[in-house]
């Protein structure tokens, strides 16, 4: 099932063109005005929790978290991505996968925990056949940001649309209960930590305030913590003396490795705390290697994978495969072709373009633990930066539940990765672009 709740069709304009995927690559070059209402992001932010002035002074060392603008997508476009996830999730759920990916990972990812895992980040480029997958992330944040930045949005290129019956902050609520109830079944759940290291140093910060909030309204009491604040004595993981029944994990340290993450760690194991997500959602979902695995057609075909999900696989994910040292000198003649990133990374860190690399840091890359996936080129947005029109990129992030989307939301950003530190750019809103006729443009 797919939810996507916060991507009410815009009609087409009669004089866009028919094509959708035509008529939303117009409105992103051609509509530059703002559509962000300040104010109402203020409101939308401050909510019902007491937290606004906090929340502003988070905010106000972000210039550039969120975006003044919205970006268009065709609807076909979004229902590609929609079905492109869905043939994952089928893959990711047979023995095969399970049993090739588990095998290289860390001995905690081998833990069978009954919590799915919330929020994974299904990030596209649209490029110029499509969307295609650039990767898959455990934990991925901005969710509950771009749910309030919906609030905020006013008609810009197209007309006003209604917020849906129900909003993304109840389905993210009813996400974490099911990730309790596949756990403990109907026991209550009193008390979530949202944990990360140092967290009020951490760029997404403010989310972390939403997430505390929204819980506490909807009766579940809340603590964002770092995993140093935990201690374990073998039956109950505490925070500040108070036990905690599920942990919302923002951690970086996806085996929880580190010291500071035992006390965790030590719970998990114990099946004494419920973590989501957890080290085999990573093993599973997020390792880069995997990539290179979904794009590997005889492996899927010996795998037992469906002749549909392959096309779907062959068409949405580009050509990745794993960096060895014996393929160094072919790898380096034919870099300009490849986006160069480690099998265990995140948040864009030590990712290289490959026209951008020098041959020192090649060098380090050919040693092993990166993959390398086919470039794809990233769209366009145009909009107005201090009353100038500027191009920026964009990539498209898909915050999935379960096989479910559950929210779309664009980054706008320039240089080789998104980076949060663009003028102009930013979060931004995403709405979907249908076709003016009875062509569905696929």
């Amino acid at each position: 099932m797919t939810h996507m709740t916060n991507l009410p069709t815009t009609p087409a304009a009669p004089t866009l063109p028919a094509d959708c995927r035509a008529a939303a690559a117009e409105l992103n070059r051609d509509c530059v005005c703002n559509s962000v209402d300040r104010e109402r992001l203020s409101q939308a932010l401050a909510g019902g929790g007491g937290g606004g002035i906090a929340l502003a002074e988070l905010l106000d060392g972000r210039p550039h978290l969120f975006s003044q603008t919205q970006v268009y997508v065709a609807r076909s476009h979004l229902d590609f991505m929609a079905e492109l996830i869905a043939a994952i999730e089928r893959v990711v759920a047979t023995d095969a996968w399970r049993q090739r990916v588990l095998g290289h990972a860390p001995e905690i990812a081998g833990h069978r925990a009954a919590a799915a895992g919330v929020f994974l980040g299904y990030d596209f480029h649209l490029g110029s056949d499509g969307p295609r997958l650039i990767e898959i992330n455990t934990n991925a944040g901005g969710a509950l940001l771009n749910a309030k930045l919906l609030r905020a949005q006013t008609a810009c290129c197209t007309p006003a649309v209604p917020q849906p019956d129900k909003t993304p902050e109840e389905r993210f609520v009813e996400m974490f209960r099911e990730e309790w109830a596949r756990s403990r079944g109907e026991a209550p759940l009193t008390r979530i930590a949202i944990v990360d290291q140092t967290p009020a140093t951490q760029f997404l910060a403010p989310e972390f305030e939403l997430f505390r909030q929204l819980f506490e309204e909807a009766g579940i009491a809340a603590l964002i913590a770092d995993p140093a604040e935990l201690s374990f004595d073998g039956k109950a993981l505490c925070c500040r003396g108070q036990v905690v029944d599920l942990v919302y994990n923002r951690l970086t340290d996806f085996a929880l490795d580190e010291p500071a993450n035992a006390a965790l760690r030590a719970a998990y194991l114990a099946d004494a705390v419920v973590a989501t997500p957890h080290p085999q959602a990573h093993a599973l979902y997020a390792d880069k290697r995997n990539l290179a695995l979904l794009t590997d057609e005889a492996w899927l075909q010996a795998a037992g994978v469906s002749i549909d999900d392959r096309r779907l696989l062959k068409s949405g994910v580009p050509p990745t495969v794993e960096v060895l040292p014996e393929h160094a000198e072919s790898f380096w003649a034919s870099r300009k072709q490849w986006f160069f990133k480690p099998a265990a990374g995140y948040g864009s860190k030590a990712a290289y373009r490959g026209d951008k690399l020098t041959k020192r840091v090649f060098a380090e890359i050919s040693q092993g633990g990166y993959v390398a996936q086919a470039l794809v080129t990233p769209s366009e947005r145009r909009l107005l930066v201090d009353g100038a029109p500027q191009n920026l990129k964009l990539d498209l992030r898909n915050y999935v539940y379960r096989g479910a989307v559950e929210l779309v939301s664009a980054r706008l950003y320039q240089g080789q990765t998104t980076n949060f530190r663009t003028p102009g750019g930013g979060f931004a809103a995403v709405f979907a672009v249908g076709c003016a006729g009875a062509d569905d443009c696929r």
